[in-house]
């Protein structure tokens, strides 16, 4: 007898009459939709009549099993059976069968079925191998939440497969018959499929249409295949199918993988996305129901948050502490929980608008109001499919499906809801904040992190770096900064500051020359003796060179014959060692001690990274002895050759003077200098009337390692610029 809102199970087999029992109640335990209890009863008594023992008995292509059940029926039954397949089978009995269950190995991964199926790969040496690659990962405390991984080996697995059906004997079912040759014809084949834009061997794209070969998936087939058979190797498994090792070996490294980070909102582009008419626009047209795609969108805007992070927030997310609206949300990605982050009052009215339509909506399906215990759980954006409590939040891709269509209305070109939080780092490093600040308030673990996100140009950096000026090691205060922290500039002052830093100075080697005559077209009096003079001054982008200077130095003072001469180099450097942590203090308080660390600015093209020899106007001569001056050879300064970066004293061409360290000024015709001169202590013995000495031709000091013939690449008395 059939009653009102129950289901007669009677007369089923056990198993069966569980299974169907279990299945409800798993059922009312997910997001899920409405299962009507008529067709539910069809199925039992179907399985009554026909003495089923379990669900997995049904054949879902029977016609008339499909009638007597109905559509709605067999649905329910396929989805009762799928969730209780990982029990009625072994991972043993799955490798047999070809695919893996990944609720055998406690794993789900986003938005994928629990099944991965290995069926279309024909060789069973090579699907077992990929079996045993992918469960490895499974098991592994580093598997990944997503599924691409799985899906790249599976690609690499189809390809590998297809081909080897086509070119090797036997269809590539005895590993003992490939070679060497056969992978190079693999490698070939893909490469001139990519190169061709030609259609993949195995994989198929969305409603099976033909996947085209790029860059990108030649790669990752390479990566994956490279590491699988590798792994056998490793593992031993390789040698026990008998495959060649030549075969392994042949398979070539994938090459630099192509990764293009994408470029902050142009500003038309960000004023069109911030305009109230296409708000509004979006609103009506893409959200007729108001699920909250704008607010979700503006949020992204103001926060930076991740695409995710912002759907994914609670009811409760929104507080006042000290009276400042703040928001609490999870990043999920890098681990972090329950972070806080200050939001404008607009945002925080424009959450708390949000939080009263979704309490609305709750009342509205459940008729009444929810409980504490079920507001903590409760979304922000609660999605209108199968969430009666409220607690599934809407999905990236609903949320993609409005965004798309609007943009692609405003006619702007192709942009990405992810590419607010490029612009928003790159606005707040533009605007004075540092890289360390960009990546706590991104919510980045490393810097490097960061890094990605932030889109400056290297003349906008070298811009930067070079408005940084220091004393220079010759003057009375090294490392004095003698420009202060600028607060954030107009395009018409920083355009006015370039101009007045390109007429107040000009480059020199290892920083600009200030000397104004100089920076006029005329000689230098001192020779270029920069290093001494008190006209020099240092750059942010001079720091990379002056630490390989200041390791050079180091290195000289550590070869030192005895204390006196190590004591002597020590002060000889001490200041332009003053100089080099002036320069360093004063690029760390402005954030820019990273960015100048990683542009070598004042090493052209073509020219080797490696610590060559100090500059002859900065070597020390001290202690000349005459025990020491045979068979040696000659430390002094070589004529200058100017090259490609030296643009200061190129104006009027001519050919520099080999000038030892402690020469006389060469006067010129801008008179003699002007300002005080500050020289480096004399050695011992050395009275401050007496000029240094430069060593004989064909001598050197005992200590110092003989000049290498200057070949191909090397660089003799310079730095790595070669001068």
């Amino acid at each position: 007898m059939l009653r009102p809102a129950q289901v007669n199970l009677r007369g089923l087999h056990p198993l069966l009459r569980a299974e169907i029992q279990w299945g409800m109640c798993w059922h009312t335990q997910r997001p899920h939709g409405r299962w009507e209890l008529a067709p539910l009863q069809r199925l039992a008594n179907y399985g009554r009549a026909h003495g089923l023992r379990s669900l997995t008995d049904l054949d879902w292509d029977d016609a008339d099993q499909r009638k007597a059940v109905t559509r709605e029926g067999i649905y329910i039954a396929q989805a009762i059976a799928g969730a209780l397949h990982p029990l009625y089978v072994t991972p043993d009995e799955t490798r047999e069968l070809g695919y893996i269950l990944t609720e055998h190995f406690g794993r789900k991964l986003t938005g994928r079925a629990i099944r991965i199926d290995l069926t279309g790969i024909a060789q069973r040496w090579l699907r077992d191998l990929i079996w045993d690659h992918l469960v490895a990962i499974l098991r592994s405390p580093s598997c990944p939440r997503s599924g691409g991984t799985f899906d790249d080996m599976r690609r690499a697995g189809l390809e590998l497969n297809t081909f080897l059906e086509l070119h090797a004997p036997v269809r590539g079912h005895d590993p003992r018959a490939l070679t060497a040759e056969h992978m190079h014809q693999f490698v070939a084949d893909q490469r001139q499929r990519e190169r061709d834009s030609l259609v993949s061997l195995a994989a198929r794209g969305v409603h099976g249409k033909p996947s085209i070969v790029t860059a990108n998936t030649r790669q990752r087939v390479f990566h994956r295949t490279r590491r699988l058979l590798r792994g056998a190797l490793e593992s031993g498994d390789a040698e026990r199918l008998g495959l060649d090792r030549a075969f392994i070996a042949a398979m070539p490294a994938p090459g630099r993988m192509v990764s293009r980070a994408r470029p902050p909102f142009a500003d038309g582009v960000a004023h069109a996305l911030a305009d109230e008419t296409n708000l509004r626009r979006l609103a009506e047209t893409y959200d007729p129901f108001d699920r909250g795609l704008r607010d979700a969108w503006e949020t992204i805007i103001v926060t930076g948050r991740r695409c995710s992070e912002v759907l994914k927030l609670r009811l409760d997310c929104l507080g006042r502490y000290g009276g400042l609206p703040m928001l609490w949300h999870d990043q999920t990605k890098v681990g972090n929980y329950d972070q806080a982050l200050r939001i404008p009052e607009r945002v925080h009215q424009l959450l708390q608008d949000r939080q009263r339509k979704a309490l609305a909506l709750f009342e509205t399906r459940n008729n009444r109001l929810p409980t504490t215990e079920e507001r903590a759980q409760m979304a922000l954006f609660p999605t209108n499919q199968r969430n009666r409590n409220g607690r599934t939040p809407l999905s990236y891709n609903w949320f993609h499906k409005g965004f798309k269509p609007w943009i692609d209305e405003l006619d702007i070109g192709r942009w990405v809801p992810h590419q607010a939080r490029h612009s928003l780092a790159t606005s707040l490093l533009r605007t004075g904040a540092t890289l360390t600040h960009v990546r706590r308030y991104l919510g980045h673990v490393a810097e490097r992190m960061a890094e990605h996100y932030i889109h400056l140009t290297q003349s906008d950096l070298e811009d930067a770096l070079q408005h940084v000026w220091v004393a220079g090691p010759g003057t009375a205060s090294p490392g004095e900064l003698l420009t202060e922290p600028t607060a954030p500039l107009t395009r018409e002052q920083a355009q006015s500051l370039a101009v007045d830093l390109s007429r107040r100075s000009t480059p020199a080697e290892g920083g600009f020359c200030t000397f104004q005559p100089v920076v006029d077209g005329g000689a230098c009096p001192w020779n270029l003796d920069c290093h001494n003079c008190d006209k020099f001054i240092l750059s942010g982008a001079d720091l990379l060179y002056w630490r390989r200077k200041r390791e050079q130095w180091r290195l000289l003072a550590e070869g030192a014959p005895d204390d006196a001469t190590a004591d002597y180099l020590h002060r000889y450097f001490e200041p332009t060692a003053r100089a080099i942590d002036g320069l360093e203090k004063a690029l760390a308080g402005l954030g820019l001690l990273d960015d100048a660390l990683a542009l070598d600015l004042r090493k052209p093209p073509g020219t080797t990274s490696t610590v060559s020899g100090p500059q002859p106007s900065a070597l020390p001569t001290w202690p000349p002895q005459a025990s020491r001056r045979k068979a040696s050879t000659a430390i002094c300064a070589q004529p200058r050759t100017p090259t490609p970066n030296r643009t200061s004293h190129e104006r009027h061409p001519r050919t520099p003077h080999s000038r030892c360290p402690g020469s006389p000024p060469q006067q010129d015709r801008h008179g003699p200098p002007t300002g005080p001169r500050v020289h480096r202590p004399a050695p011992p013995g050395q009275g401050p009337g007496q000029r240094r000495r430069c060593c004989p031709a064909g001598e050197r000091l005992a200590h110092l390692p003989p000049c290498q013939p200057r070949g191909p690449g090397r660089h003799c008395h310079g730095d790595s610029r070669g001068r």
